[in-house]
């Protein structure tokens, strides 16, 4: 079992799946599913995706990238400072989700995820956005 983040750059919207395995196309349906995400909430071009160079990201999810007409970018190998939000996400996702609260088990904690992220997108405060939740950068959609 894994969890994966996306982030927008600019809002720092976020995107997490518990996924079983990190295997290429499991790694390219999650980026699918996280344009769709993204576009719900009115982010409808995704300029790039950034990612480390793990096998899983450098071939698999080329493809998802050209449909979306997005540039794949890999961070320097050993640099994870490279794809800072990212990693920001995951240290949020440890301290605030994961290990907030004892769980009694694993079906519990993944069911903590999804009103956590909605949480963290519409309330949480982020001291990079003045103050303000992800969500306050997003143009409201009809």
């Amino acid at each position: 079992m894994c969890i994966k983040p996306g982030v927008v750059h600019y809002s720092r919207l976020a995107y997490s799946e518990i996924l079983p395995d990190e295997k290429g196309a499991t790694c390219a349906g999650f980026l699918r599913r996280a344009a769709h995400h993204f576009r719900a909430h009115g982010i409808t071009t995704i300029e790039e995706v950034m990612t480390d160079n793990a096998w899983a990201y450098r071939y698999s999810i080329r493809d998802v990238c050209a449909e979306l007409g997005a540039r794949q970018v890999f961070i320097k190998p050993h640099c994870p400072w490279q794809n800072g939000k990212v990693e920001r996400l995951n240290r949020t996702l440890q301290t605030e989700w994961a290990y907030k609260r004892v769980f009694t088990s694993n079906a519990q904690r993944a069911q903590a995820l999804a009103p956590w992220l909605h949480y963290y997108n519409t309330q949480r405060r982020h001291s990079a956005l003045g103050g303000l939740p992800p969500i306050s950068r997003l143009t409201p959609t009809s």
